[in-house]
């Protein structure tokens, strides 16, 4: 099984300086120069409050302390569209509290509206451990909305909800594939039970090769190419919209990162490092879920070598499936793919999650190396068919 190296250790603290010598008596002058200035300067606002509490006969004297009135609204207050604040007013009524119940338990999650007529995209790991519970969702409103599921993929984490409304809100769709490191986003959602919640940040990288939460489905490893975000995620945020700042979605709030077990101090909430999915993925899976029920997996028809591990990265194929999009393109067991679709290969993770970022049909450049040469083709992706 391909496993996703979990992050390095924090780097060691560096010594404390040296004391030079010479600096005590320096530092004592200080101090006192300080002191004696400080107590002018006591003794000076001391004779002035004295003043003033005296010709207003104390404090009992019905003084009132009194603010000066600014007509004009602060610059802070003027929240434009195109600000922060306008972004997440134009998100919110898209956003909704997602409850699974079954026998046992309730979880809750996040999801957001995507369709007038009822839709909802969440996360598969939000209704999956109550695959035949009941579920409702709190929307904007406050009103509470009973919900079916429509279908959900277990490769990349999206499930789809419906209820018995009209006219709704949906949000407004963006574009994951034009995101950059240092784009300021938002995630919405209800961390830990607490609803319509906004935590502001920036995309701190993209394609970071995620597991998904059933990793292993049907025998294959499933990895989606996660854009990263210190955005604070928290348990409840998930499957409930990453937005930037037009407040547009551009990704479903997924996983986090959190301390070790050894490391009280970083608990089991948010640490700066947390996950979602690219919404141009999502919308892809989701779309297929509501006109079928069911979304296809992307495959490229062959089977990677776990242990493999180049020294400048790269994917080694064990085999390649005839008749499959790779065996097509000229690709055999021994190739190392290098470069997909523009993208350097890092390893056979990374390489599942390149794949499953694509659709199928999609036609991606590939380069590979065999037998120490450097060899360029073209790859028409195709669905799994399973």
């Amino acid at each position: 099984m391909l496993i996703a190296h979990p992050p390095a250790t924090a780097p060691a603290l560096e010594p404390p300086a040296p004391v030079r010598q010479g600096t005590a008596r320096a530092g004592l002058g200080l101090i006192l120069t300080v002191a004696l200035i400080s107590a002018l300067l006591a003794g000076a606002l001391g004779g002035t409050l004295g003043y003033v509490f005296a010709a207003r006969n104390g404090v009992g004297g019905g003084g009132a302390l009194v603010g000066q009135s600014d007509s004009k609204p602060a610059p802070v207050t003027n929240r434009a569209p195109e600000s922060l604040a306008g972004a997440v007013k134009k998100a919110l009524p898209s956003l909704v509290t997602v409850h699974a119940q079954d026998t046992r338990a309730l979880s809750t999650g996040s999801g957001f509206i995507v369709s007038p007529d009822g839709y909802i995209v969440t996360n598969q790991h939000v209704v999956s451990e109550t695959p035949k519970g009941k579920y409702s969702v709190m929307l904007d409103s406050g009103e509470e909305v009973t919900a079916a599921l429509i279908g959900m993929d277990a490769v990349s984490d999206i499930a789809v909800l419906k209820i018995d409304r009209t006219g709704l809100t949906p949000i407004t769709f963006g574009d994951s594939d034009k995101l950059a490191a240092g784009d300021p986003v938002i995630a919405l959602g209800t961390p830990l039970g607490q609803e319509r919640t906004a935590t502001f940040g920036i995309v701190s990288a993209l394609n970071r090769a995620r597991p998904a939460p059933a990793n292993d489905v049907g025998g294959v490893s499933a990895f989606f190419a996660a854009i990263q975000t210190d955005a604070a995620i928290n348990h409840g945020n998930s499957g409930g919209p990453l937005i930037d700042a037009g407040g547009r979605v551009v990704g479903v709030n997924q996983q986090i990162i959190t301390g070790s077990k050894d490391d009280k101090a970083a608990g089991s909430g948010n640490i700066g490092i947390g996950f979602a999915i690219p919404i141009n993925q999502a919308r892809r899976v989701a779309t297929e879920i509501m006109t079928t029920g069911a979304a296809r997996r992307t495959v490229i028809g062959a089977s990677l070598d776990p242990a493999f591990q180049g020294a400048s990265g790269g994917a080694k194929l064990l085999s390649a499936t005839e008749g499959g999009p790779a065996a097509k393109g000229g690709l055999k067991g021994g190739d190392v793919i290098t470069v997909f679709a523009g993208r350097p290969v890092q390893d056979g993770p990374d390489l599942i999650a390149q794949i499953a970022k694509q659709g199928p049909g999609a036609v991606v450049a590939i380069e590979f190396q065999r037998d120490g040469g450097k060899h360029t083709a073209q790859l028409t992706l195709a669905a799994d068919s399973k």
